[in-house]
């Protein structure tokens, strides 16, 4: 039987990339429904294509001529007739969506890492309760998922590696008036805009840390981050004999991506290309050394705090990134800003997905009034 499938955020890079396999393997997925963003034109040429019997957009689409009908997402997630969620979406805005498929009992392809900063031990929580489980789409932390698969022991250590960004050989208090067509020039991997901004400043990578404590349950102290120029060992997790496996492969993200979506099998599509040892040369490992990044520093501290400053983290991020992108501040005033607003924030006592929804709400607009001052 084809897996149904329902795709959110599929006009962004994890989203059409997910439409690319579906469309090499259609035999093998029905694609129930897609969501998107405001780019009405692409998604209107993927619902031609995929002939999806729903859709939920931002922008206007005609949905007569289409033959697609219009949903919230939310029940599009929730749908009887889905096996399958891939969550492309990026954004603090991907939370809701999340607890909704998890709680309708949803195997979910999770790309949104803001979910699970924000409320991760919460969404294990749904997910267990309803027979719902989340697997990794992220590059990294479908590493250690791989690495882990057929392990009886749980590692002593997990080693995330980070490509540096787009100014890795640069130092932060020099970029303030590094351009966003500069931050988004990723010396790697081809990513959206939001994702490749925070991989500039490593929140990315902050943001991957506290996802593989809460997917794998372990304690942020036994994860270290590598600089790894050559992003060909995606992570590593060592054993208690001291032995260390890693899961290598070329910077696309499609392998994680196919990965996720035909588990426990692995398949490859005619386009991919083999990771082949011999052409990489050296592979070099740095070790990431406190102050050089600074957002990174900033969100490991408040990820340790717990409570609602993950979700503060996350959604001064969203909004700060996005000012950036728009022009309106520049990039070092991301790290400020983030600043401000966590040191105003007053923790709720209680973490809940509301709590952790209007927590980064807040931030979202705090953020925004601090840099219109």
């Amino acid at each position: 039987m084809k897996k149904r499938i329902v795709i959110l955020g599929s006009t962004g890079s994890i989203g059409v990339q997910t439409l690319e396999v579906v469309r090499e393997f259609q035999d093998e997925f029905d694609v129930v429904g897609l969501t998107a963003g405001r780019n009405s034109e692409l998604l209107a040429a993927q619902i031609r294509e995929f002939q999806p019997r729903f859709f939920d957009s931002l922008a206007h689409v005609e949905s007569m001529m289409l033959g697609a009908t219009r949903v919230d997402a939310t029940e599009l997630v929730q749908r009887d007739d889905v096996d399958f969620v891939m969550h492309a979406m990026s954004g603090t805005a991907g939370l809701p969506l999340s607890e909704a498929a998890l709680s309708a009992g949803k195997t979910v392809g999770l790309a949104n890492k803001e979910s699970i900063v924000m409320a991760g031990p919460l969404l294990n929580r749904i997910a267990a309760e309803a027979g719902g489980s989340i697997v990794p789409v992220d590059s990294e932390p479908s590493a250690i998922w791989q690495c882990m698969l057929g392990e009886m022991d749980t590692p002593s250590k997990y080693y995330l590696t980070a490509s540096g960004g787009a100014f890795r050989d640069r130092e932060w208090p020099t970029l303030s008036d590094v351009s966003p067509e500069e931050a988004l020039h990723h010396p790697n991997w081809a990513m959206g805009p939001k994702i490749t901004v925070d991989c500039a400043t490593l929140m990315n990578k902050a943001f991957e840390v506290i996802e593989t404590s809460v997917l794998f349950n372990a304690g942020i102290d036994e994860i270290e981050v590598l600089l790894h120029r050559e992003s060909v060992a995606h992570a590593m997790v060592r054993f208690a004999d001291g032995s260390v496996k890693a899961q290598m492969g070329n910077p696309d993200m499609r392998q994680p991506i196919m990965f996720a979506m035909f588990h426990p099998e692995r398949r490859m599509l005619d386009s991919g290309s083999e990771f082949d040892p011999l052409s990489m040369g050296n592979l070099t490992f740095e070790p990431l050394e406190a102050g050089r990044f600074p957002c990174f520093d900033l969100a490991i501290h408040h990820a340790q705090a717990g409570g609602t400053y993950p979700a503060v983290l996350a959604g001064a991020d969203d909004a700060a990134v996005q000012l950036f992108l728009n022009g309106d501040i520049g990039f070092t005033d991301i790290l400020r800003l983030m600043e401000q607003v966590l040191e105003k924030h007053r923790p709720d006592r209680e973490l809940s997905v509301g709590t952790a929804i209007e927590a980064a709400r807040w931030a979202a607009r705090e953020t925004i009034a601090l840099a219109n001052r």
